[in-house]
């Protein structure tokens, strides 16, 4: 037994407790560096064990449910105007997922609202959401506010009733809510609508300390129905405002001078014949950043060129020099999860089957680049950002001018695309900067070679698998070792990081579990910190990892011939989880029919995974034509706990199909000369519409409340099933993504 690798404990793939530690627990833990976690650090780095390192990890891949909290007032979040018009804040970026009409549809139930009187916002960081609430990841938004906000409308429903009741001079118990009206239950022509009510009141609105019964599951209109989004009128009249598009009086625009290759310091720095290029406002020189203002954005980018820089340092990797340091190690790594003893399996039994996986660097290809729109005046800053994450976006603003974070505003605009990158903070960070320098609110929108170059990307990783199976196919021991660039780590959104890296050691966002019923696995993660920036990626790293943990399973079953679905059938666990897995399993196979078999020149092929507490299988159905993969159809299964929106949830899960095909048959970056070589979509293929398979989705409800998310559980099953029905069709077995057959 090696000294990182020690086994004991049994760990259980069976949902939490809600009242455990959840991920934002666990990241605040991580931000304050206080309690077990700080045990055993000491100057120079840390001396911590591995036990704790694997509870940690524990406690993070136990997904647990996570929830905000409520605000001090009842109107924070929900403003009700005189002609009832609903105004609903909310802390969740809207980037064509469909967040809002989701949760406009808990507001409605709860509160009794006219859908048609409902107009979204997404909440400025003025509104009192903190910066966990305000983040968009994770598939995490439905789950972290159903609950408040069905407690907070139920609240507030209670508050107009009594208020109402008053107001109309009769009982409480007289009085119902509909359609944003209290009315007299005997006499309807009796009645108040809510901003009448609202308006009428003298006193201040202060929550109750008790929260009213919430509806229960046959009483609810809005909840669990297809409803038309809220946003579909704004964005079809072309009046919806993305970063890009947002607007001030006097407004200029600025451009920001970059490095050469990653890692590069900018070390002199002169104005140049910049100041005197057409359109050329100023010219911002202050330490290691040097950027332009000017009236239009040509103008800007075109002034750069005047600026007189000289950069020292940086990488000079290659594409080679990348996949050889992306090798993964035989031995050590961080352990981040243990069941049984693997080593004492493998002492008694010959490992008999072993493969490796790999994924490469690859670009999140939003449509809409970084932006965003910044007005820095005395001790005031008002942000305008396409940005997922407003209350991260603030604390870095607000470092970067010297101000009081409370003296910064954040609203997140609509997002055109975000997929994990718009997380970053970079371009309102840079018009902030333009913007005290110049005294005028400044514009800075990022072209695609800047996204492509200079944006974080998805890391390159590779997983090695390797396993004891026994003559009847049962297997009795599976090891995963992980080696990835950075996610989280990658982000700089953590306080004190290199701590906190040192304690936790694996990188949690890169890391997953293997779920099947298998006595003795380990999970172990080697930490590659590369030049290139990377970071979140739709799904983190549920990609990569799925992608090799469910191929390794296909390969697993044909080396002792049993069929594929029926291995993971007969290595399910017992308990709720496995209960909810076997559902989804089964609910693809009867869709697709696979027991009747591909159909002539075509392979099925199937992969199930886990992302927080969503669970889901995929059937995919391919052929292979002079080494092009074709996908005809696709059929998958996803139980979250349950549906708010099957409408928005079937094209959640339809979109994170398409964007992981789009990765597994053509999306790679490469280095070179410690750069990434792509600047444009003209050397970075992308899937076009002839790639899009016939997709049917199946949804499961197996509770009463969202406990997971749609947005990127699907993502890792993808490229898994794809890999597998490849090898049903052709039996050529793929382990690199992207796809090259011979």
């Amino acid at each position: 037994m090696s000294d990182n690798e020690t086994q004991t404990t049994n760990e259980q793939n069976t949902p939490q407790p809600k009242r455990r530690m959840s991920r934002r627990t666990f990241l605040r833990v991580l931000g304050i560096g206080s309690g077990v976690l700080a045990v055993g650090v000491v100057v120079g780095g840390p001396t911590i064990t591995r036990e704790v390192r694997l509870a940690i990890h524990q406690w993070f891949l136990s997904d647990n449910v996570m929830s905000a909290s409520l605000p001090d007032s009842p109107l924070l979040w929900i403003r009700i105007e005189p002609d009832n018009t609903a105004h609903l804040h909310l802390p969740k970026s809207e980037m064509g997922q469909g967040i809002h009409t989701t949760l406009a549809q808990i507001a409605a139930e709860e509160l009794e609202l006219n859908w048609e009187t409902i107009v979204t916002h997404s909440a400025n960081t003025d509104i009192g959401f903190d910066a966990f609430v305000s983040s968009t990841f994770g598939s995490a938004s439905t789950t972290m506010m159903y609950q408040p906000i069905r407690e907070l409308a139920a609240t507030l429903r209670m508050m107009l009733l009594e208020e109402g009741a008053a107001q109309l001079g009769v009982p409480t118990s007289a009085v119902r809510a509909e359609d944003s009206y209290v009315f007299v239950a005997d006499d309807q022509e009796q009645r108040l609508g809510y901003g009448e009510i609202i308006a009428a009141r003298q006193i201040e609105w202060v929550l109750p300390e008790e929260t009213p019964p919430l509806k229960s599951p046959d009483q609810v209109r809005y909840i669990g129905q297809s409803m038309q989004r809220v946003d579909l009128r704004e964005k079809v009249m072309g009046r919806a405002v993305y970063g890009f598009d947002a607007r001030m009086d006097g407004m200029l625009y600025g451009a920001v001078a970059r490095p050469p290759r990653y890692g590069a310091r900018l070390t002199r720095a002169l104005v140049g014949d910049a100041e005197t290029r057409p359109g050329v406002k100023a010219v911002v020189i202050q330490n290691d950043f040097a950027g332009v203002v000017a009236e239009n954005r040509s103008q800007a980018y075109a002034a750069l060129n005047g600026l007189e820089l000289t950069w020292q340092g940086g990488s000079a990797w290659s594409q080679e020099d990348l996949d050889n340091f992306m090798a993964v190690p035989d031995g050590g790594g961080v352990l981040v999860q243990r069941v049984g003893d693997f080593d004492a399996a493998i002492r008694d039994n010959q490992v008999n089957i072993e493969a490796e996986y790999s994924v490469p660097l690859a670009s999140h290809a939003h449509l809409e680049p970084q932006a965003a729109l910044v007005d820095v005046r005395d001790d005031r800053a008002t942000v305008y950002a396409s940005t997922q994450n407003p209350g991260n976006t603030r604390g870095f603003v607000a470092r970067a001018i010297d101000f009081d974070e409370a003296n910064v505003n954040v609203t997140a605009t609509y997002l055109g695309g975000g997929f994990g990158r718009k997380v970053g903070i970079d371009a309102s960070v840079e018009a902030a900067i333009l913007s005290k320098a110049c005294g005028q609110p400044i514009h800075v929108g990022w072209n695609r070679r800047e996204e492509m170059r200079y944006g974080i990307h998805r890391p390159p990783a590779r997983n090695r698998l390797r396993a004891v199976v026994d003559d009847q196919g049962k297997i009795l021991a599976m090891q995963h070792r992980i080696a990835s660039g950075d996610i989280l780590y990658g982000l700089g959104v953590l306080p004190a990081q290199p701590v906190i890296s040192g304690i936790v050691g694996a990188d949690p966002f890169a890391t997953s579990s293997l779920m099947y019923d298998i006595p003795h696995r380990q999970v172990l993660y080697h930490r590659k910190r590369l030049p290139v920036p990377t970071g979140s990626w739709r799904g983190l790293g549920t990609f990569p990892n799925t992608f090799a943990s469910e191929s390794f399973m296909d390969e697993i079953a044909h080396q002792v011939n049993i069929d594929p679905l029926q291995l993971r059938l007969n290595h399910i666990p017992d308990d709720t989880f496995g209960q909810r897995l076997r559902s989804v399993i089964e609910a693809v196979a009867d869709a697709s029919r696979w027991s009747n078999g591909a159909p002539e020149g075509h392979g099925y092929g199937i992969a199930a995974g886990k992302l927080g507490q969503t669970i889901v299988a995929l059937v995919m159905d391919v052929s292979v034509n002079d080494s092009r993969v074709v996908a005809h159809r696709a059929w998958c299964a996803a139980d979250p706990g349950f549906v708010v929106n099957p409408d928005g949830a079937k094209a959640q899960v339809e979109g994170t199909i398409i964007m992981a095909l789009s990765s597994v048959l053509h999306e790679k970056l490469t280095i070179a000369d410690g750069m990434i070589a792509a600047s444009n979509f003209d050397s970075y293929a992308l899937s076009t519409m002839g790639d899009i398979p016939e997709i049917e989705v199946i949804l499961i409800n197996s509770g009463d409340t969202p406990i997971g998310g749609f947005g990127e559980p699907v993502i890792g099953v993808v490229p898994a099933a794809m890999a597998n029905a490849v090898f049903a069709a052709t039996g050529q077995r793929v382990r690199n993504v992207p796809f090259q057959l011979a």
